[in-house]
């Protein structure tokens, strides 16, 4: 699988800020998203054919990971900022275990073309 890092986030009166990516990292993305979801719910639950997505994962959320036929769940404590490098082929999803919106960013080398999506369906974590 490809790295899990912790994302230093900087905090004051008026909420928080976090820089998911370094300024050599970001010119290696092609597609950039922010994704809103609600509470209980999941994203993801899918693999990337050629592009590497990484992810900037704001808790409180469950990431699950397969690699190989191996699960690997990380959670990600209320207010953490974590980052995850998500090779092709690597399947990845998110759910949000907390009670309010969820803010997740979300980075790919590969520009996103809705006609032929980079993306095969892999159900990680079900969705009721």
């Amino acid at each position: 699988m490809g790295a899990i890092k912790s994302v230093r986030v900087h905090r004051d009166a008026r909420g928080c800020v976090f820089e998911p990516l370094n300024g050599d990292e970001l010119l290696a993305q092609s597609n950039v998203h922010v994704v809103i979801t609600e509470p209980g719910a999941v994203r993801g639950n899918h693999r990337h054919a050629c592009g590497t997505e990484v992810l900037a994962v704001i808790g409180p959320a469950l990431v699950r990971t397969r690699v190989g036929g191996v699960l690997q769940d990380t959670h990600v404590a209320a207010g953490e900022v974590v980052r995850f490098t998500l090779p092709p082929g690597v399947a990845h999803a998110i759910q949000n275990t907390g009670d309010r919106p969820q803010v997740l960013v979300s980075f790919n080398t590969i520009a996103h073309d809705p006609a032929e999506p980079d993306v095969i369906a892999d159900m990680l974590i079900p969705v009721s």
